[in-house]
């Protein structure tokens, strides 16, 4: 059986990975939203999508949470009209990356409240083990 306060700090540092890493594939689409291919026709940016699983950490006997899977979304290309990009196809469309920035922003938003509340339980603990030190040292 581990320490509690020990069990805890593991989910939280669990959270935060998880947390981390779906806020670098929201990053990544930010950054892309614009990526289109480079030959006529060819396709842009596919968006990346991120799922989680829970796991049972055996020495803590709690759950946490860990990648499971970094996906592609297959939602389809906006079109845009421009004749003059080099990726145009013969009617002058270009296919845009399916990336919609209201979504990237709302995951990027609850991807950074849920990544501070890990940190702050990380800190809970933290304290929480400094005032067990301080009342064992006043004994």
């Amino acid at each position: 059986m581990m320490d509690p306060l020990s069990g805890a700090s593991q989910i939280s540092a669990a959270g935060l990975r998880a947390q981390a890493t779906r806020l670098r594939v929201v990053s990544e689409n930010i950054a892309n939203a614009q990526s289109t291919g480079s030959t006529p026709g060819a396709d842009p940016y596919v968006r990346k999508t991120i799922a989680f699983e829970t796991v049972l950490d055996r020495t803590t006997d709690a759950a946490g949470v860990r990648v499971k899977t970094i996906g592609a979304d297959n939602a389809p290309f906006r079109i845009e009209h421009d004749p003059d990009h080099p990726a145009a196809d013969a009617n002058g469309d270009v296919k845009m990356p399916n990336v919609n920035m209201l979504i990237e922003m709302a995951d990027m938003r609850e991807a950074t409240r849920s990544y501070e509340a890990n940190l702050q339980m990380m800190k809970q603990v933290r304290a929480m083990v400094s005032a067990t030190i301080d009342l064992l040292r006043s004994s």
